[in-house]
């Protein structure tokens, strides 16, 4: 028995894809967090770094197709949260991590909890459009959740007493922040929703950060939200900030001013509408997004083990040794190469034709004059014939005859050359040099 366990002798490869296989198959995915250090940035646009805590370090490699995600530039010292698989790299055997997320530690634990809920209540369609309220084109009352003391309170009412005064309001007193703020939102939001008293409701907070904002991702608030008779529109922070309330809400506003301006309409329902299939759309996309996220993430288990991306993602590393290699001798070769273009320049510069070019050149200014003078000298002549011509020509004008004293007599346009044309009263026209006179015949006589 112990004879046929040595029998099975393992290669130096075999062993290590089996132990790789064994580390992906057991660990799987993981978030770790720690200290950066040893960071390299190769050209291929791979990442390499250590992670490391007071006692350990870890190897780690996050490649181009996932740092190119991530929000800001690591550098050595910095303390981050990542997520990723535990591997090996099978050419060194070298025990590693390949990340495919990082955040920075003070945020990314919030963003992790962010992302994997709003992928969650994606999947059971609590955001889709189909479920969205549409807000009355003609309300009379309006609710505000809200905290009393807040901005965000003082910009929408200032904003509906100017755009519409005749509006009543509503305000359902709630913390907007902190460990409670979420128990209150739900409460003012199921108050409002007994009472009845409104036609929609505001959700209103100004900016902050991902943990001043957290309340509005508390998964019951999120549900309260998609189980409100009354229309919600949330206007949660500025405009850059999304939370899941907003994705929730029959309406999202990038401020409290503007979901404000949105319902009190200012006369223009189109603009609302239109803000309305702009937020649809958006919606649309993003569940279409997180439906293909979850598709992808499924898919992607089933192929975790055997997936080329490992083969591909070792080879990268190779790549970029080999790279650093290839600079190197690529260098060495272009010294060469500008050594050997010196010295044929030096050698070209003793034969260059620039001399036979200046002779070439002064050949051809002489012919181009001596063609100037000639086409000059035959356009002179063309000229002096022309003259001679229009001399002859003149000579033998009717015009040229009349000028020396003649004329011509005409009678209804033709020339008279015979009496018997004329009848007396007829009119005649006699033209000369320098006009024209205009008669009458008294008495026609007949030469015998």
């Amino acid at each position: 028995m112990q004879q046929d366990k040595l029998t099975d002798v393992y290669t130096v490869t075999r062993l290590n894809r089996h132990a790789r296989m064994l580390l992906e198959g057991e660990m799987g995915s993981v978030a770790l967090s720690g200290e950066i250090s040893n960071l390299a940035t190769p050209s291929s646009g791979h990442w390499y770094f250590s992670l490391k805590d007071n006692q350990s370090q870890l190897r780690c490699a996050m490649f181009r197709g996932n740092n190119r995600s991530v929000a800001f530039r690591p550098k050595n010292g910095d303390q981050v949260l990542i997520f990723g698989k535990v591997t090996l790299y099978e050419p060194r055997g070298d025990y590693q991590l390949v990340a495919n997320t990082m955040a920075p530690a003070g945020e990314g634990l919030l963003k992790q909890q962010y992302e994997a809920l709003k992928q969650r209540l994606a999947a059971e369609g609590l955001f889709d459009t189909e479920l969205k309220q549409p807000l009355p084109p003609h309300p009379t009352r309006i609710g505000i959740i809200s905290s009393p003391t807040g901005a965000a309170l003082h910009d929408i009412l200032s904003v509906l007493a100017r755009r519409a005064p005749h509006l009543q309001v509503i305000i359902y007193p709630s913390q907007v922040q902190g460990d409670i703020a979420a128990a209150q939102l739900i409460s003012a939001l199921e108050t409002a929703n007994r009472r009845a008293e409104t036609d929609v409701l505001i959700l209103a907070r100004g900016g902050g950060s991902l943990e001043d904002l957290w309340s509005f991702n508390d998964e019951r608030l999120v549900r309260a939200i998609a189980a409100s008779r009354l229309p919600v529109v949330s206007a949660v922070g500025h405009e850059v900030d999304f939370t899941l309330s907003d994705l929730v809400a029959d309406l999202r506003a990038p401020t409290p001013s503007a979901a404000a301006e949105l319902i009190s309409r200012d006369g223009n329902a189109q603009q609302l509408q239109y803000q309305q299939w702009q937020q649809r759309l958006q919606q649309a996309q993003r569940r279409f997004i997180a439906q293909s996220n979850n598709q992808l993430a499924r898919l992607s288990a089933r192929l975790q083990l055997q997936h080329p991306r490992q083969q591909l993602q070792q080879q990268a590393q190779q790549l970029d040794q080999l790279q650093a290699r290839l600079h190197r001798a690529l260098k060495q070769r272009l010294t060469q190469a500008q050594q050997r273009l010196s010295n044929g320049q030096l050698r070209l510069q003793h034969q260059h034709p620039a001399s036979r070019l200046q002779s070439r050149q002064l050949q051809l200014n002489g012919l181009q004059q001596r063609l100037s003078a000639s086409l000059k000298a035959k356009l002179d002549n063309r000229a002096h014939q022309l003259a001679l011509a229009g001399s002859r020509l003149n000579a033998m004008s009717p015009l040229a005859t009349l000028s020396r004293g003649y004329s011509i007599t005409l009678h209804q346009e033709q020339v008279l050359t015979d009496t018997r044309q004329l009848q007396p009263g007829d009119a005649i026209t006699t033209r000369l040099a320098n006009g024209e006179i205009v008669s009458r015949v008294e008495q026609v006589l007949h030469q015998k």
